[in-house]
C-alpha cells in the first residue's frame, strides 16, 4: 500500500491542471507586480490616491468622454482641469504615475474566460467598467489626438467677457451638438424618445437581455403619438450587500401633480444609506414594509398604455426598479453635450428653468422635485425647440462654472471652450510635459507620429515591459507619466 493510503486510508490527491494563459500576458503581469510591490515597500507611509465610483454599479458602461475626463484630471489635477463629473479621485496629488494599458485584440470574453488567472490584475485594478465599441485608433481618441470637431472661430466671434445665459452668441448652428442631432426646427415628442439602439447603447434594461431576466415589464405597449402623456420619474437608492437597491420612488404627472411617492425596504442588508444623495436614513426606513414587488405592481397599475417616462439618467432608475419600459425621454441625453458628457440636472434646472434644486443646505435630494424638474425640462425642449436651446450656449456656461470650481478664471469664452476641448496631449504640452508611448512596431498608430509624445517602438511585449521598467522611474521624477 502507498504511504499516504496507509496513513489516511485515502489515495493521494492528484494535482489539478491549470488552464493555460498566454505566457506573454502572465509574464508581463508578474513583472509589473514585482516592480510595484518593491516600490510600495520602499516608500514611507503616505496618503494614497483613491478612486471612488460609489454611484456606479460594477460593470456598468461609461463613455469614451468620461474616461478622457478621468485621465485628464488624474494627469493634470484640479489646478488645470475640472474634476470628472462621474467619479471622485481622492488625493490626486499623491499619484506617482498614470499608466494606460491597451491590450490589442483582447475582449471582455477573454478577460472573464481567464478571470481566475489574473489574480494580480484583479487586485491592482479594482474597478471594472464596460466601454462602447472602440474606434480604429482607440488610444489616440481617448487622449484627444484625433479631435477633428470645430467649435467655430470663437476667438473672433466671442472676444470679451463670458456672455450671460440670455445673450445670443453667433456660433455656427451646425456645430452645436443639439442642432446636429435634432436640427433647428421644433420637434415633436416622438422625436425625443430614445430609440431601441440608443437604449441598448446607454445600458437601459431591455427585454431579452441576459442581465434583465428577472425584470418586470410595465406592459405599456400602446401606440405613441406627440400627445402621449409624460410622467417624471426619480428614484433614490442605497448600497446593499448585493449592490444598489431602491429606497424611494417618486412619479409626477403632467401639471406637476405627484401621483406616487413610496419608500421601499431593500431585500438585502444595507451597507450605506447614501444619505447625502438620497436623504434616506436608517430611522426613516426602519418602519417601512413596502417592498420592490409592491411598487412594481403599483407602477404597472398607474401607467396608461402610451405612457412616456421622463428622467435624468433614467437607466439607473429603471434598473433600481428592475422594470422594463419601452418609451423614455432622458434629459441627460436630450440636452446633448460634447464628447459624450452629460449636463447635471442641477445645472439644467438653474440655467434653463431658473430654479434651484438639490440645495446644499438640504439633507439629500428631493425625489419629487427632481422628477418634476425632468418633466419641466422635457416640456421646455418641446415648446421652444433645439434652436432656442442652442442659443443658451449651455456648453460654454457649464465649462465656465467647472473652471471656476477648479479655481480658474478664463479670460474669455474662447478660452473656456479651448480648455474644455483640449485633449490630454494638448494639456501636457501646455505644461511643458510629454506623454511616453510604448508600443509594438506592429501596433504603431497615428499617435506614434505625434510631436507632443515620446514614442518608443518595440518588437515584442517582453521588450515593451523591459523599456517600461527602465524609463518609469526617470519619468516619475520629472513629472507624471501618462
Amino acid at each position: 500500500m502507498e504511504p499516504e493510503r496507509e496513513r489516511t486510508g485515502r489515495a493521494p490527491k492528484r494535482g489539478k491542471k491549470r488552464r493555460r494563459v498566454a505566457n506573454q500576458l502572465v509574464g508581463a503581469a508578474e513583472a509589473m507586480r514585482a516592480r510595484w510591490d518593491l516600490e510600495e515597500r520602499q516608500q514611507p507611509e503616505a496618503k494614497k490616491a483613491r478612486l471612488s465610483t460609489i454611484l456606479f454599479a460594477e460593470n456598468c458602461e461609461i463613455t469614451h468622454g468620461q474616461l478622457c475626463e478621468l485621465l485628464k484630471y488624474a494627469v493634470l489635477g484640479k489646478s488645470s482641469v475640472p474634476k470628472p463629473s462621474w467619479c471622485q479621485l481622492f488625493h490626486q496629488n499623491h499619484l506617482n504615475n498614470v499608466v494606460v494599458f491597451i491590450l490589442q485584440g483582447m475582449s471582455q470574453l477573454h478577460f472573464y474566460r481567464f478571470y481566475l488567472e489574473f489574480g494580480f490584475l484583479r487586485k491592482a485594478f479594482r474597478h471594472k467598467f464596460r466601454l462602447p465599441p472602440p474606434s480604429s485608433d482607440f488610444l489616440a481618441d481617448i487622449i484627444g489626438l484625433q479631435r477633428k470637431k470645430k467649435i467655430g472661430d470663437l476667438s473672433k466671434t466671442m472676444e470679451g467677457s463670458l456672455p450671460s445665459v440670455s445673450s445670443k452668441v453667433s456660433i455656427s448652428p451646425q456645430n452645436d451638438p443639439i442642432i446636429q442631432k435634432y436640427g433647428s426646427k421644433k420637434v415633436g415628442l416622438t422625436r425625443c424618445l430614445l430609440t431601441k439602439e440608443e437604449m441598448k447603447a446607454y445600458h437601459f434594461p431591455l427585454q431579452g437581455f441576459p442581465d434583465c431576466e428577472n425584470f418586470v415589464p410595465t406592459k405599456c405597449n400602446g401606440s405613441i403619438t406627440d400627445n402621449s402623456p409624460l410622467f417624471g420619474l426619480d428614484c433614490e437608492m442605497c448600497l446593499t450587500s448585493k449592490g444598489r437597491e431602491l429606497t424611494r420612488i417618486s412619479l409626477v404627472a403632467e401639471g406637476g401633480c405627484c401621483v406616487m411617492d413610496e419608500l421601499v425596504k431593500p431585500d438585502n442588508k444595507i451597507v450605506d444609506y447614501l444619505t447625502s444623495f438620497s436623504g434616506i436614513t436608517k430611522k426613516i426606513l426602519n418602519p417601512v414594509t413596502t417592498k420592490l414587488k409592491d411598487v412594481q405592481r403599483q407602477l404597472k397599475a398607474l401607467l396608461p398604455p402610451d405612457a412616456v417616462l421622463v428622467g435624468h439618467s433614467l437607466d439607473l432608475d429603471l434598473r433600481a426598479l428592475k422594470m422594463i419600459h419601452p418609451y423614455v425621454i432622458d434629459t441627460s441625453l436630450l440636452y446633448v453635450r460634447e464628447q459624450g458628457r452629460r449636463f447635471k440636472l442641477k445645472f439644467l434646472a438653474k440655467t434653463i428653468l431658473g430654479k434651484d434644486i438639490q440645495c446644499p443646505d438640504r439633507l439629500g435630494h428631493d425625489a419629487i422635485e427632481d422628477a418634476r424638474t425632468t418633466l419641466e425640462l422635457a416640456r421646455y425642449f418641446l415648446k421652444y425647440g433645439p434652436k432656442k436651446i442652442a442659443e443658451l450656449n449651455l456648453e460654454t456656461v457649464a465649462s465656465h462654472q467647472e473652471l471656476q470650481a477648479a479655481g480658474q478664471e478664463p479670460r474669455n469664452t474662447a478660452e473656456v471652450v479651448q480648455q474644455l476641448n483640449a485633449g490630454v496631449l494638448e494639456c501636457l504640452d501646455s505644461l511643458g510635459q510629454k506623454l511616453l508611448f510604448l508600443t509594438r512596431e506592429a501596433d504603431a498608430s497615428e499617435l506614434s507620429s505625434s510631436k507632443t509624445c515620446q514614442t518608443i517602438k518595440c518588437l515584442s511585449n517582453k521588450e515593451v515591459d523591459l523599456f517600461f521598467g527602465s524609463v518609469e522611474h526617470e519619468h516619475a521624477s520629472k513629472g507624471k507619466t501618462a
